[in-house]
């Protein structure tokens, strides 16, 4: 990719990549009975599996590694181009364009993915960072602050840019919703440290941080979302194909927040005695039915697109594709531990998984080929 074409959008493969990393982890996680804690290897293989349902798991397994390698080659390979892309003025006109500038903070997000990552799929595999989990969580705690306030800082720039400059509000897409989504991954990871921390300061100070973080990005998150319903009705048509992918964003959007109000039960039940009971049940249940309904519906409206134009054409948008269905697995792995451990339901979530895999690697194959403009028969903008 060309400096000049350069789109902080393309961390959304990054994100991806750690996306689909953390899918089998959680699967494992909450479909495993394990005992206390996050899974590890060990204790997955003491159960002795053989066969078939080893072969199984050694898949997920590779999954994960696969993935977790590729979500830091690529974070790397897009963080140096990012470095050198914002010292151009391509960077000054997006942040100064309220329609545009939500695309800066894909990277952020990506960065919070790595936490998960070190949190999930790499703990699981180094036993002397499974077996020192509590000394992690000063220096997890530190750094996740840094970012905390970094984020806090360049939202409420870019709200302020978005009143002061002001925009024509019929333009807006679903990918608007970016901001909420930032400020969603940096709940669910601020309330894992919240949950899983036995150092009450720190799990206090976790908590309260993800209070303001949560209320604002759950604030956002139904204004835009009315505002981007309302303006979507009074449309004529679809808007055009390369916002199309934005409308699944809403379901990584709810995934966080629920997972954020999952863990912050838990803290509240660890480090004050509460006892929350149907609280999780109702949390889950009520945001996997939301999402089923939701994805029903946003693949009945791109049903079209998919057929006509999707394997046809690039857009850097598309990698937009990749969040909602590791988002649809990960929250779904919850709702089968807590609300419905239902068969059906945990081969809807192998099979999803099977499918976002493909279809990762069918957007990098057309990413790559418009990359390097070896585009026979494929509309790209990259």
């Amino acid at each position: 990719m060309k400096l000049k074409d350069f789109s902080p959008l393309v961390f959304l493969a990054s994100l991806g990549a750690g996306g689909i990393a953390v899918m089998p982890f959680v699967l494992m996680q909450y479909t495993i009975e394990h005992g206390k804690g996050l899974i590890t290897r060990s204790q997955l293989w003491a159960k002795g599996f053989t066969g078939i349902i080893a072969g199984y798991f050694y898949s997920l397994e590779a999954i994960m590694i696969v993935f977790t390698v590729l979500h830091f080659i690529l974070t790397i390979w897009f963080t140096i181009k990012l470095v050198k892309w914002m010292k151009t003025n391509k960077f000054s006109e997006l942040i100064n364009n309220p329609l545009k500038n939500t695309a800066i903070l894909t990277p952020l997000i990506s960065i919070l993915m790595t936490m998960n990552l070190f949190i999930g799929p790499i703990r699981y595999f180094i036993s002397a960072l499974s077996g020192n989990f509590q000394s992690l969580f000063m220096p997890a705690m530190i750094f996740w602050s840094l970012i905390f306030m970094y984020v806090l800082f360049i939202e409420i720039k870019l709200l302020g840019i978005s009143f002061k400059n002001g925009f024509d509000i019929t333009k807006i897409n679903f990918g608007w919703l970016l901001h909420p989504f930032l400020l969603g991954m940096l709940t669910t990871v601020g309330t894992g440290i919240a949950a899983m921390s036995q150092n009450a300061s720190i799990a206090n100070t976790a908590a309260f941080m993800t209070l303001i973080s949560g209320s604002m990005g759950i604030f956002l998150l139904l204004v835009k979302m009315i505002v981007l319903f309302k303006s979507h009705f009074e449309a004529t048509e679809l808007p055009e194909n390369q916002f199309l992918p934005s409308f699944f964003i809403v379901i990584p959007n709810i995934t966080l927040f629920a997972i954020s109000a999952f863990r912050l039960g838990h803290f509240l039940e660890h480090h004050h005695g509460f006892h929350l009971g149907a609280y999780f049940y109702l949390v889950m249940g009520l945001s996997f039915a939301f999402e089923i309904w939701y994805m029903l519906f946003g693949l009945s409206l791109l049903k079209d697109y998919f057929k006509k134009h999707h394997f046809n054409e690039f857009y850097v948008t598309q990698w937009g594709f990749i969040c909602p269905l590791v988002a649809f697995v990960v929250l779904g792995a919850f709702a089968y531990n807590i609300v419905l451990a239902s068969p059906v339901f945990y081969g809807i979530f192998v099979l999803t998984m099977i499918i976002t895999v493909i279809f990762y690697i069918e957007l990098l194959i057309k990413h790559i080929k418009c990359s390097r403009n070896k585009n026979i028969g494929l509309s790209c903008e990259v």
